[in-house]
């Protein structure tokens, strides 16, 4: 190891985290140890597999640390045996305790998924994107134990477009924040660097996720609920009702951004049924359902969905059956 490297204990748990620790692994830095949540069931069968970040950590031979709790005091002198210089957490997914927080000399930085101090919390993408923000990024900073609130060391930007889905944002935003945190490693290791502090009063949270979030409410205008659509993509979902079924919706198109009063329709109303698909009113303009999916079917562009369901022009979608 060269002089200047310093020893790295990760903290990480999804696919997110991995383009970071692939980039520490290619670093000159040393990545001495990696804690990440315990294993649990993963996907339709439910089976107990490896999370993203465990299984890169395993194949590379590291050691890894699977914790219940970092309270334990166990825990904390598993991490000291480390003897990290620093701690580098991403999307690890549990607040970290004081005793942690203190292990690594120089303490701990965290890659945060969005442009602090907008959107702290469990879900920055998502929400970014449900939000009709029209830029993200990652953000550097110092973990301290109010959540997300640390002094910030380094960005980058990264515009939305008003077709982009949250996992393509995703995707982008964990390779840039990796580079971004090699490099900001590279300038701590030479000694302090600026710290920025937050400021609190412009702060938003960004709740985590759940299905309810998905509930279309056809009263918000279409381009409201093409963020929603966009933003939950791909998972929970967005989804709405019709003839007392439910409707997954996948991906939509914003049409006319003028409320649809000319004609009296009611919001969640089909105004007609279009070659690439479903023209539904909103409470301002029109919402086109692109891809579809009947609840237990598989996904379908709208012509093929269309062609398994009696809909057409009058029918509604509705928030609940």
């Amino acid at each position: 190891m060269v002089s200047d490297a310093l020893r790295v204990v990760f903290f990480g748990t999804p696919q997110f985290a991995v383009p970071t620790l692939d980039h520490l692994l290619s670093s000159r830095h040393e990545v001495v140890g990696v804690v990440t949540q315990p294993d649990r069931p993963r996907g339709r069968g439910q089976a107990v597999t490896d999370a993203p970040v465990k299984a890169r950590a395993l194949a590379a031979g590291l050691a890894v640390l699977q914790p219940t709790t970092l309270k334990d005091p166990a825990v904390v002198a598993a991490l000291a045996h480390l003897q990290a210089d620093i701690g580098v957490v991403a999307a690890y997914g549990k607040i970290l305790t004081d005793a942690v927080l203190a292990t690594p000399r120089l303490g701990m930085i965290n890659v945060h998924a969005s442009l602090l101090p907008r959107h702290r919390g469990a879900a920055p993408i998502h929400r970014a994107v449900m939000a009709g923000d029209t830029v993200t990024g990652v953000t550097i900073m110092r973990v301290v134990k109010a959540l997300d609130a640390g002094a910030m060391m380094a960005t980058v930007a990264r515009p939305i477009a008003i077709d982009d889905t949250s996992d393509l944002v995703e995707r982008d935003l964990a390779d840039m924040g990796a580079v971004l945190l090699v490099d900001t490693l590279n300038r701590l290791s030479h000694g302090p660097i600026e710290e920025t502090p937050q400021d609190d009063a412009a702060s938003t949270y960004a709740h985590r996720l759940t299905k309810d979030d998905g509930v279309m409410q056809w009263e918000r205008s279409a381009i409201d609920l093409h963020n929603q659509i966009r933003g939950l993509y791909p998972w929970p979902h967005a989804y709405s009702f019709i003839q007392g079924r439910r409707v997954i919706v996948w991906k939509s198109a914003v049409g006319s951004a003028e409320p649809l009063d000319a004609h009296g329709e009611a919001p969640g109303q089909i105004v007609r049924i279009d070659p690439d698909g479903i023209v539904v009113a909103t409470g301002a303009g029109t919402l086109t359902l692109t891809e579809l999916q009947a609840e237990g079917k598989r996904v379908l562009k709208a012509r093929d969905f269309l062609a398994g369901q009696r809909l057409s022009a009058g029918d509604r979608f509705s928030p609940a059956p």
